[in-house]
């Protein structure tokens, strides 16, 4: 996974779309999706429900899974298909590490940013006023990580509904959340170049390369050597048990370790959730302290901490032994080159396609009692793309 820097937002990045910008961009952006994500065509379901719902002058919030850094560019293609351009909510990060061209393109094509760990007024006030008032959708990941998990969810998060919920309240035109599905599949087999990757991967642990196993029996060891020298640098030994069990065991010592540090509850929430907690509380702290504090040290460990949390969490630990497809093992080694190799962004491997499905929209009418509870329509959106996902193409 990608590690970010997180404090406060050196700014905020405010949107500048226009059809007329989304034009002029198309060709490079087509150029940038094939050469940067291998990503040659994308083929969209339910296109015309997105636009009938933007015709009748609905405001429309879309939400994606987030399985790929290609979803971006996935969602545009979708967008091209649906025949209007949409606003994007984006971490303030993806602002911050691109230069200005980046950025500018970013903000023509609709994005603006938003710092996920504290209550970003600027991003939540853009985001109701598209849905109230813009004749363009608005589209948020309510995952809010990148997981490399293109055939699984992870659990989403309450903020997109709450905010489809104020926008129905307090506006004056009915607001439709609307599920989004994308998934990926290889054209070209990049078997090859993985096996090239798994012999450094395994020698990056001094192994010798074990090429007589197969790919997903080596996966599945490289992933316990892996948490086995974790839990020896992080609870002074190795342990037993199944890979997932062990993944949790290290997630619930390290994440209840800084949660009572800080008098934090959430074994209710969803691990998301509860590090998104975390991280509020760890760098409200910081910014209280000046730099010379002896604590800022231990508080930035605890930063550090809370990233191995997440991209531990994005390994279910039997995901490619449940069904060990292309896709699955080249995502999971995707995921071990960023994560043991330290690479900002896996190299592309093969050429894919994508298939972008929407769902059967949400409408929530304009009303001071709407008619679903924020957590009952998180839980419905999640359902809808789960079951989406499911469909083989």
């Amino acid at each position: 996974m990608n590690r970010q820097p997180y404090e406060k937002p050196p700014r905020w990045w405010s949107p500048q779309l226009s059809q007329g910008w989304v034009n002029f961009w198309r060709p490079f952006r087509k150029r940038e999706q094939l050469r940067n994500q291998g990503l040659l065509a994308v083929e969209t379901h339910g296109a015309s429900s997105v636009r009938d719902l933007l015709e009748q002058q609905y405001g429309v919030l879309i939400t994606p899974n987030h399985c790929s850094h290609a979803d971006g560019f996935t969602l545009y293609e979708a967008a091209d298909q649906i025949g209007r351009p949409i606003f994007a909510m984006m971490a303030w990060q993806v602002f911050a590490r691109g230069g200005w061209l980046r950025q500018k393109i970013l903000r023509h094509h609709g994005a603006f940013s938003v710092d996920r760990e504290g209550t970003d007024m600027s991003a939540l006030r853009k985001a109701r006023e598209v849905l109230q008032s813009e004749p363009f959708p608005l589209a948020i990941f309510p995952e809010g990580e990148v997981y490399h998990l293109n055939e699984r969810l992870t659990p989403f998060r309450d903020g997109p509904a709450a905010l489809a919920m104020m926008a129905a309240k307090k506006g004056n035109r009915p607001i439709a959340c609307v599920p989004c599905s994308m998934r990926y599949y290889y054209v070209h087999d990049p078997t090859h170049q993985l096996l090239e990757l798994m012999d450094r991967l395994e020698e990056s642990l001094h192994w010798r390369p074990r090429r007589h196993l197969k790919l997903s029996d080596r996966i599945y060891h490289l992933a316990q050597g892996a948490i086995a020298l974790k839990e020896i640098e992080i609870l002074g030994h190795s342990c037993s048990g199944s890979l997932p069990d062990r993944i949790h065991g290290l997630i619930e010592f390290l994440l209840g370790r800084i949660e009572n540090q800080h008098s934090l509850p959430g074994h209710s929430k969803s691990i998301p959730e509860r590090v998104k907690a975390a991280r509020h509380a760890v760098i409200a702290k910081l910014e209280s302290l000046t730099a010379t504090d002896p604590d800022c040290e231990k508080l930035h460990d605890e930063l550090d901490d809370l990233f191995l949390v997440i991209q531990a969490f994005s390994y279910p630990g039997d995901y490619v032994s449940e069904n060990p497809t292309l896709e699955r093992i080249a995502e999971t080694l995707d995921k071990f080159e960023e994560d043991f190799l330290g690479v900002k962004t896996a190299a592309i491997r093969g050429r894919r396609r994508a298939v972008v499905r929407f769902g059967e929209p949400i409408v929530l009418q304009s009303s001071a009692k709407p008619e679903y509870a924020v957590h009952e329509l998180t839980l419905q959106l999640e359902r809808q793309v789960r079951e989406m996902l499911l469909i083989n193409d």
